[in-house]
């Protein structure tokens, strides 16, 4: 039972047993420390949760490449890509709406086959019809696409290559973060050292998997966490605006014309920045 709810917090198993959505032997709990002995049937009945209707909102975004099937943009740090119950709007789908002049999200939820994390800069892909969503996500699953972003790491490597492969999945002592565990996902990552100082190394990562916070998890995994990082980095880290990770390159075959298609996109200014200054003290 422990394994199916590892993912309720203390309080939304308080409101399910308030709400009357746990069963003891078929009769409902009565209070959070009722008593239970060998051999009692414990069900759970977990609702389904209302989907959050996103609104078209009239928020800048970089549009790097537009067609009838496809939009590119480059995404800000600090923009959350999905509406979620922690962030209902000011989102990249809610600024997409209101660009394409949408105002059912029915339409662009399903086309964002593929996510960055909040605090993560770079280009994303998004399917405008059901033709591209499904070209999109198929090149995604047979990793025929390409997606290529620079990170600034802590430490130094010997070598100029490597590949990750470790599996990843929800971490069994902290349910915010993603953990290389025995029974996870496969997940892949290939990393180029571009170069190197004093205490960091700016590294270019091609991505052969996506899972959740994969890159991040990967290199926290083999002693290398990504500069900035609030969740997998140390605390003695370089000041910015979270994690310096940026999806710079982003291909795909056209889901309509099958052209190849390829866009690159410089790290946002602090990214830049802090390059500057780490060149500097080298």
């Amino acid at each position: 039972m422990n394994g199916e709810l590892d993912d309720l917090t203390r309080s939304q198993i308080q409101k399910l047993i308030k709400d009357q959505n746990v069963l003891v032997n078929g009769q409902p709990v009565s209070k959070t420390g009722q008593k239970v002995v060998a051999n009692d049937k414990i069900t759970v009945n977990i609702p389904e949760e209302e989907p959050i209707k996103a609104i078209p909102e009239n928020i800048p975004i970089e549009v790097v490449y537009e067609d009838q099937d496809v939009i590119v943009v480059n995404k800000p740090q600090g923009m959350v890509v999905h509406p979620a119950a922690g962030h209902p709007d000011k989102t990249l789908v809610n600024a997409i709406l209101y660009h394409c002049q949408i105002n059912d999200d029915d339409v662009i939820r399903p086309g964002i086959v593929h996510r960055i994390d909040k605090d993560t800069s770079g280009l994303l892909m998004i399917a405008k019809n059901n033709l591209a969503k499904q070209s999109l996500m198929k090149q995604l699953k047979d990793k025929s696409n390409l997606r290529e972003y620079l990170a600034i790491v802590h430490g130094n490597f010997k070598e100029k290559k490597g590949k990750i492969t470790a599996p990843l999945g929800r971490s069994k002592f902290d349910r915010k973060k993603q953990a290389v565990v025995e029974d996870g996902r496969h997940a892949v990552t290939h990393f180029e050292v571009l170069e190197q100082f004093e205490d960091y190394s700016l590294l270019k990562l091609k991505l052969e998997t996506g899972r959740t916070h994969q890159i991040r998890v990967h290199m926290q995994y083999i002693g290398h966490p990504v500069a900035g990082d609030p969740l997998y980095g140390p605390k003695n880290t370089l000041p910015g605006k979270g994690q310096f990770l940026h999806a710079q390159t982003l291909g795909f075959e056209h889901p309509r014309t099958h052209e190849w298609m390829q866009f690159s996109i410089e790290p946002p200014k602090i990214f830049q920045e802090t390059l500057k200054q780490l060149r500097s003290q080298h």
